[in-house]
C-alpha cells in the first residue's frame, strides 16, 4: 500500500510567512497549494502573532495535513529579530500542536541541501528546483511562498528517516530539547 500523506511547510517570518502544502502518494509528490500571509500592515507584534496562529489553523482545517515542516530560526546577530522570528515560528507551531499534528523543524541549510542539493543556496534557485519538482508554472511574487513549499518538500525527502528533523508532539517534548526556550525560572 503506497503511503499518503499531506504535508504543512511553512517559512515564519513576522512580516511575511511563507507556506505550502504538498501531496504525497508513495514516492509522488504534488503541489496542492503554496502563498503567503503579509504582514508589514500590522504595527503591533502581538496581532502579527495572533494572524499568523489564525492563518495556520485555517490552513490545518481546509487541508487537514498529516503532518507540519517549519524552518527553524537562524541565528543571526539582531537578537530583536531573532526573538520575533522565534515567536513567529512557536505561534505556527502552537497552532499545529494544538491540532494534533506532528512537527518537524529543519535548518534553512538543510532544507536548501535537500532541494538543490547545496547548503548555501540561493532563494531563486531553490524555487526553480521546486518548479521542476511540483510541477506549477510560474514562481510566485514573494519567494517565501516557495521557502514554505520547501520546508514540505524536504520533509518528504526525509521519508522515515526524520531523526534528521526534530519532531514534537508536544510543548513537553519540544522543551526537553529546547530547555533555552522555556524562559527564565
Amino acid at each position: 500500500m503506497a503511503k499518503e500523506r499531506i504535508i504543512l511547510g511553512i517559512d515564519p517570518g513576522t512580516n511575511i510567512m511563507g507556506y505550502g502544502l504538498i501531496l504525497q502518494k508513495g514516492n509522488k509528490i504534488s503541489l496542492i497549494a503554496m502563498g503567503i500571509l503579509k504582514l508589514g500592515k500590522y504595527d503591533n507584534h502581538a496581532l502579527k502573532l495572533k494572524k499568523i496562529f489564525e492563518r495556520t489553523l485555517s490552513m490545518i482545517d481546509e487541508y487537514n495535513p498529516d503532518e507540519m515542516a517549519l524552518e527553524a530560526p537562524f541565528f543571526g546577530k539582531n537578537v530583536q529579530s531573532m526573538l520575533k522570528l522565534g515567536r513567529a515560528q512557536g505561534v505556527a507551531m502552537a497552532a499545529g500542536l494544538y491540532k494534533d499534528l506532528p512537527i518537524f523543524e529543519y535548518s534553512p541549510k538543510k532544507i536548501k541541501q535537500s532541494i538543490t542539493g547545496n547548503g548555501n543556496a540561493s532563494k531563486e534557485q531553490v524555487a526553480a528546483m521546486l518548479k521542476n519538482l511540483v510541477q506549477f508554472s510560474s514562481a510566485p511574487e514573494y519567494l517565501d511562498a516557495t521557502d514554505g513549499l520547501a520546508a514540505a518538500v524536504c520533509h518528504f525527502f526525509q521519508g522515515d528517516n526524520t531523526e534528521q528533523g526534530k519532531s514534537y508532539n508536544s510543548w513537553k517534548s519540544f522543551l526537553k530539547d529546547n530547555p533555552e526556550r522555556e524562559g527564565k525560572r
